[in-house]
């Protein structure tokens, strides 16, 4: 069982919206106080959260809102990503000042990264912010990978508290298990969702499942079960969550797959299917297939 500071379940939060495009802060606070009941966290402006499209005045009200409606009940994360590292001294200040707890932040994409500037980058930002800061590794948005021995390096950095990793890559996730589990104070979190009970069974920390938005009982109880060293009740719960995912994910890509999510939760009265730009709503006729289906989903 991880007693690390930082593990457990991590959703990475839509960001729900108005149909102008503006913030829509009851449904932030519903969608928390659905966190706060089954125990998870949110990591707020993250790929799931459109993180890219939110504005840094929204963003500052996304993280007030939300730290006001958990109560200090859960851990509030904040996704850091953009290409200009003065703004995002900025973004993590702010983010920090209305309560965020850690800073999660992807690498600057627009120009291909050698190695030494990935960990450079880390390095000065984590030596530049007063909050912790936690690595978030997405190839499919960032095109680049951190490379394991980078991460190593960083991991013993003393602001530098853990590593998000989404990419799809076994022998990868094994060796960054492997860089947590010999560090207290670095914690390893999947964000392969299809893989949060193989992940937790090597020993990882965390999971942080997009579906969670939906079904964020369902991954809390896979994880208790996989702590408590039950895995024919974590991979069962497995198998359902990732049958669920496929229902907005499915044939379709990374931005219609948000929408799609934002619609399933719209059955559930937690907010509508309103995007940011450049991301569009799906067709009417698709949204109504998509709600029907999971409308006759019951979380277990």
């Amino acid at each position: 069982m991880s007693t690390k500071k930082y593990n457990g379940v991590v959703v990475p939060m839509v960001t729900p919206v108005t149909p102008s495009g503006m913030l829509d802060k009851p449904a932030v606070e519903r969608i928390i106080k659905s966190f706060v009941e089954a125990g998870v966290s949110p990591l707020l402006m993250g790929t799931t959260g459109e993180g890219n499209s939110v504005s840094t005045i929204d963003g500052q009200e996304l993280i007030a809102t939300a730290v006001k409606a958990a109560e200090g009940k859960i851990t509030i994360y904040a996704g850091l990503t953009g290409n200009s590292f003065i703004e995002q001294l900025k973004q993590a200040g702010y983010y920090s000042a209305s309560g965020a707890d850690v800073i999660v932040a992807t690498l600057p994409s627009y120009y291909s990264l050698t190695p030494e500037q990935m960990e450079n980058y880390y390095k000065t930002l984590a030596d530049s912010i007063k909050g912790p800061l936690m690595l978030y590794n997405i190839a499919a948005t960032t095109h680049m990978s951190i490379p394991v021995d980078v991460v190593e390096r960083l991991s013993k950095h003393p602001n530098i508290v853990g590593l998000k990793d989404s990419e799809r890559d076994l022998e990868r996730m094994e060796k960054c298990i492997e860089i947590a589990r010999n560090n207290d104070e670095f914690t390893y979190f999947c964000g392969w969702a299809a893989q949060s009970a193989h992940s937790l069974e090597l020993g990882g920390d965390g999971i942080v499942p997009s579906t969670g938005n939906f079904v964020p009982g369902m991954f809390r109880k896979l994880y208790d079960a996989a702590e408590a060293g039950d895995m024919e009740t974590a991979n069962r719960l497995q198998d359902e969550t990732n049958e669920i995912a496929k229902l907005y994910q499915a044939g379709r890509t990374l931005g219609q797959s948000l929408t799609a999510l934002k619609v399933m939760m719209q059955t559930r009265g937690l907010c509508t299917p309103d995007m940011l730009m450049p991301l569009t709503r799906l067709s009417e006729q698709e949204e109504a297939e998509i709600a029907a289906a999971a409308a006759a989903i019951t979380e277990k």
